[in-house]
């Protein structure tokens, strides 16, 4: 049996967790390896719509053992929010397995978080102010929290001694904020510790022993391929790897037995915060893309910018993640345009460029080169079958299949589970 990485093929809100979801009954696992509550997945299920944030969407499959895995970084308190809020739903919550190894969000990487990204002005990054880069920081820092460390007060003590050695020097001279005591954040850590004792586990274990025997492991990214901290639009982007390699590193399986990875896109493009956007549209195609497509941020809420599809990203994140699958999601959102354009390279300074420009100012100076596809004015809603969409609506999958490098092989046409078309199955 396979296991398959999910991600996305672009800045993110691709609909990941709903690709997840799709796989369904035939998942045992579903892990998260990246990230934390600074983006979230949006899942209908039987009309109910669930936002979540840390939890991997496998949380709303009956039978799937959800896993955040030891690369994500964990607010306890967005977590047990999150748990709460899911029982009170009727969502049975007790399979959730957090790695032992997971970085903990301390109350001073928030506070951070916050401060900075003021002070950057308008060289900001763009980030939630949720605690998450200075995190990842304090992790690569070696001075970071585990949840390990909960367990033992006397090593969480000295952990955060050490770290606030340092912070307090920078929040107090550098921004003029008062000093985090020791004892407030301790105390403040601690009281987590009994309640997410009961979800601890060793999860490479776990995982290597799930395939071993012959269990089916869904790899589920926070964030998107172009958000990625190596591979994304730096430095406008997250802090963690989002692409297929941080599945391996982020989880504690080996690429070896990785066997799918399946790319997640949006029939045309959006992103938040800060940084290059090439198909960007900044008049009434925009905000008609914003609107009909419910383009505002999962977790903040933030209005999220839009633009037409861009082929180039998404040939970029075929290479760079070794993709297998293409999941298209919302086509309906593009009903009623007579012409649709779509972006098949670049232009910088009068220079045609067919794949990602290699340096960042380049990109930052990209300007789309378009082709324009006839658009539909048919609800393709109801749609389940191919065949069933127009004919302009299967020329426009067809020709982004063909120039985006891999082969789609679901499509989306409405926010609900039942509201996909397939073309191809994902663990075949």
């Amino acid at each position: 049996m396979p296991a398959v990485v999910v991600l996305g093929a672009q800045w993110g809100d691709e609909g990941k967790g709903k690709a997840t979801d799709q796989l369904g009954s035939r998942i045992d696992y579903v892990v998260k390896f990246n990230g934390g509550n600074n983006a979230g997945h949006t899942v209908v299920v039987g009309g109910e719509k669930y936002a979540l944030h840390l939890l991997p969407s496998g949380i709303l499959s009956p039978g799937v053992v959800p896993v955040i895995g030891n690369g994500v970084v964990i607010d306890l308190e967005v977590l047990f929010q999150e748990i709460e809020a899911l029982e009170a739903r009727g969502v049975d919550t007790s399979r959730l397995l957090v790695s032992s190894a997971a970085h903990v969000i301390a109350p001073y990487n928030r506070t951070l978080d916050k401060v900075t990204e003021r002070f950057l002005g308008s060289r900001r990054i763009g980030t939630t102010g949720r605690g998450i880069g200075p995190t990842y920081a304090d992790k690569i820092n070696r001075v970071g929290v585990r949840v390990q460390d909960l367990f033992d007060e006397k090593i969480l003590r000295q952990k955060v001694e050490g770290a606030l050695d340092q912070k307090n020097h920078l929040l107090v001279k550098v921004y003029n904020r008062r000093a985090i005591t020791v004892d407030e954040t301790v105390e403040d850590l601690l009281r987590f510790a009994d309640r997410v004792r009961p979800f601890v586990a060793d999860t490479p274990l776990v995982l290597n022993q799930a395939l071993d025997a012959g269990k089916t492991l869904v790899f589920e990214a926070g964030q998107a391929t172009m958000l990625d901290i190596d591979h994304g639009t730096y430095p406008f982007v997250t802090s963690s790897s989002a692409t297929a390699g941080g599945a391996c590193t982020g989880s504690g399986v080996g690429p070896t037995r990785i066997d799918r990875v399946v790319a997640v896109a949006k029939a045309y493009t959006t992103r938040v915060g800060e940084g290059p956007f090439p198909t960007e549209l900044l008049d009434d195609d925009g905000e008609w893309l914003r609107r009909t497509g419910g383009e505002f941020g999962t977790t903040t809420g933030r209005p999220r910018r839009t633009g037409w599809y861009d082929a180039v990203v998404v040939r970029y994140a075929a290479r760079v993640n070794g993709l297998t699958d293409l999941v298209l999601t919302k086509l309906d959102v593009l009903t009623g345009k007579d012409r649709i354009p779509v972006a098949v390279a670049y232009d910088v300074d009068g220079t045609r460029h067919d794949e990602m420009p290699a340096d960042q100012s380049d990109f930052h100076h990209a300007k789309p080169v378009y082709e324009y596809l006839d658009g539909w004015t048919e609800d393709i809603t109801g749609a389940r079958e191919f065949d069933d969409l127009p004919v302009a609506a299967q020329r426009y999958v067809e020709r982004l299949e063909e120039i985006s490098g891999t082969r789609i092989s679901s499509i989306g046409v409405g926010p609900g589970r039942e509201a996909t078309i397939i073309r191809h199955d994902l663990l075949a």
